[in-house]
């Protein structure tokens, strides 16, 4: 159980955004200084295959010009291994690929992929990575993490993002459970995907939970309002829900 929540901001889609036109604007790396200056706690970057936003240059730079710590996001692939054992990231959240899909569709089949992914595992735990999985919020693929030896897991929170009134409570307690269930067997739990001002509360109210990421929401809400203010807003929303849950439970 944590007090303090923690705020990643990925800055994928500042490079989505550089890409569309080509040449160097807006650089991800002057996002990710100035979402520091905002008040995140860390910077999220998925290097894809097919390069479609963050690119070699982009990770090299972000490695060896950001304070904070960097959570590089990446497939289980020889590729990416090299790179983050290049890069010597604080951190990398194995995540499902699969170069047709717009975004990430769901967690990784940790479980189903036990065999495959234990070298990813244990080669960047051995090069003092912090590893994480980017799973479903189920049991099975979080003993799976455990078993792994990942020591953390990242919940993916689409689901209850993108349900209806009818079903949202229960996705929202599928990954209070979850995060509950990774406490109980010793992981640090996280959560992303989706999340916006009206979805971040309920979420960030789960003591168990120590970090989100966020990413393409707040590269949207940049648009109309700044990058500096829709961070800033995101970071009091996880505040307030974080500090009267606690207070809820100390009362």
């Amino acid at each position: 159980m944590t007090g303090y929540l923690r705020l990643g901001v990925n800055i994928d889609h500042v490079a989505t955004i550089r890409n569309a036109r080509g040449g160097g604007h807006p650089d991800p790396v002057r996002a990710a200084r100035a979402a520091a200056q905002a008040g995140a706690d860390g910077i999220t970057a998925h290097l894809r295959e097919d390069r479609r936003h963050i690119s070699d240059d982009d990770m090299a730079r972000l490695a060896a010009q950001i304070d904070l710590p960097l959570n590089f996001e990446m497939a289980a692939t020889d590729e990416m291994l090299a790179i983050a054992l290049k890069h010597k990231p604080h951190a990398a959240c194995i995540v499902p690929e699969k170069r047709e899909e717009r975004t990430t569709e769901g967690g990784l089949d940790a479980a189903g992929g036990f065999d495959s992914l234990k070298p990813f595992v244990a080669e960047l735990g051995a090069a003092g990575i912090r590893v994480s999985l980017f799973i479903e919020p189920d049991p099975v693929q979080l003993d799976a993490a455990k078993a792994l030896g990942a020591p953390v897991i990242e919940l993916h929170t689409g689901a209850y993002c993108d349900a209806g009134p009818a079903t949202q409570a229960a996705q929202l307690q599928r990954i209070k459970d979850a995060a509950a269930h990774a406490e109980a067997i010793g992981l640090e739990c996280h959560a992303g995907h989706g999340l916006t001002y009206d979805t971040v509360g309920p979420v960030a109210a789960i003591a168990t939970i120590a970090e989100l990421n966020i990413g393409h929401f707040l590269i949207g809400e940049a648009i109309f309002g700044g990058l500096e203010s829709a961070i800033k807003r995101m970071r009091a929303l996880m505040d307030q829900a974080r500090a009267e849950a606690m207070g809820e439970r100390s009362a």
